[in-house]
């Protein structure tokens, strides 16, 4: 829930910033010279990219969140079999074992979404967001039949 609230308060802060600057392109543009609109033109287009890129990023934890909805309802979600230090970090080690695991599913069935979905929650214990994300990506696009390239 934390986590929520959290994304729903960045987004909204992003939304106020996306709107003043937008404001403020508008104003460059309205000045008319040639300078000032192309300006402003310029600084309309940082608004656009980043409200697409909101969007797109919503759309995923969205779409993400709804996986984890189905896969829990199925009693498929991954348990927490890691060790912790004592301050509560994961042990890179313990991280590691489950990934070994997450993949070999995921290789025994490269089709299912279930495994793509594991192996993701897999990468992220291991801190590795970039791949954490592919491997979601992976899970949305084969839980929708989209075709996927297995590398």
């Amino acid at each position: 829930m934390r986590a929520k609230i959290t994304y729903l308060v960045t987004a909204a802060v992003l939304v106020f910033y996306f709107v003043l600057v937008g404001s403020r392109g508008v104003l460059l543009i309205e000045t008319g010279t040639l300078l000032t609109v192309t300006f402003g033109v310029a600084v309309l287009i940082l608004p656009v990219i980043g409200l697409w890129f909101l969007w797109k990023n919503t759309q995923f934890v969205r779409r993400a969140n709804q996986l984890a909805a189905e896969l829990d309802a199925e009693g498929g979600l991954p348990v927490d079999e890691l060790k912790r230090t004592p301050s509560g970090r994961v042990d890179r080690e313990s991280a590691d074992e489950v990934f070994a695991l997450r993949k070999a599913e995921t290789e025994d069935a490269p089709g299912d979404w279930r495994t793509w979905f594991r192996l993701a929650v897999a990468y992220h214990d291991a801190r590795d967001t970039p791949r954490a994300r592919k491997a979601m990506q992976r899970a949305i696009a084969l839980h929708d039949g989209k075709h996927v390239e297995v590398a």
